[in-house]
């Protein structure tokens, strides 16, 4: 009995030590990423803050700055894009990595059915990153400090037109901190990558069968009221971000109908030729 035990026990204890290696790469890859990210850092930041910089040109102000408070500060703020830029530059490692541990686990069809979408999600998220900060970003700040100038355009006409209190007020002007910036930057970029990864979510979940095309179709007004509150809760209250946001998503989510469409018509395909379905019958 206690020899049925041991063997049984060996290939765990094998799956445990694979799984230990995996990710000690992984993580000397993300920690590798970081140093090198670092090196770098200030470029990177410098990068990521560039929306609000061409933002503050164009509303004229020709020698934008920004600033941090605290001593700590600007160097958390490097460390925060480190950790960011680590990640991206260390996941091709750690998918990988993940991959040589789950592959061996897979039927060969299921290798070719998985290998695309790890290839894909990557690829995804960098298109709604790339997205986020040359588009959504920009339009952001470009509400945000706009409406800060026309704001202060408004009260100036206003005491204009008293002239008792012309000399009197105080100018609000922008003051901008580097870590607060570059979190909403961040956060743009983080919520469009993760909105890109929705064809990948359905058609993995429909190649599982958990959804299908028809259902998908049928809940196409609630994905609607869905779509409309995540642009409400992830883009400012700017009502031309708030639709971009809104186009993207839903258009994402037809493309997703229609690739589970396929994955639908080649598994029926694939049960006609087995003989598990006959030539008029439907999956």
């Amino acid at each position: 009995m206690s020899d049925d035990i041991d063997d049984s026990s060996a290939p765990l204890i094998e799956h445990l030590a694979e799984l230990r290696t995996r990710l000690i790469v992984s993580v000397a890859a993300f920690l590798v990423g970081m140093i090198l990210c670092f090196v770098v850092a200030e470029p990177i930041l410098k990068f990521l803050l560039l929306p609000i910089e061409n933002t503050m040109r164009s509303l004229g102000n020709p020698n934008p700055t920004m600033i941090y408070t605290a001593p700590q500060e600007y160097f958390f703020t490097l460390i925060r894009v480190s950790v960011v830029g680590a990640l991206i530059v260390a996941f091709p490692v750690i998918a990988h990595q993940l991959w040589r541990f789950v592959a061996p686990g897979l039927y060969r069809q299921e290798r070719n059915a998985f290998l695309p979408f790890l290839i894909a999600s990557p690829v995804l998220f960098l298109l709604g990153a790339a997205f986020a900060h040359f588009v959504v970003v920009p339009l952001a700040m470009q509400f945000f400090l706009g409406f800060s100038d026309a704001a202060s355009l408004l009260a100036a006409m206003v005491v204009d037109g008293v002239s008792d209190l012309r000399d009197t007020g105080i100018d609000v002007v922008f003051q901008g901190k580097v870590n607060e910036s570059l979190d909403i930057s961040l956060k743009m970029i983080v919520a469009f990558g993760l909105c890109f990864q929705l064809p990948v979510l359905l058609t993995l979940m429909g190649k599982a069968g958990l959804v299908s095309a028809e259902g998908l179709a049928g809940m196409r007004k609630y994905a609607v009221v869905g779509i409309l509150v995540l642009a409400a809760i992830v883009t400012p209250p700017d009502v031309v971000t708030q639709v971009i946001l809104f186009v993207v998503v839903f258009g994402l989510y037809e493309v997703s109908i229609w690739l589970v469409r396929g994955v639908e018509r080649k598994r029926t395909k694939r049960m006609r030729e087995e003989g598990l379905l006959d030539e008029d019958e439907e999956l």
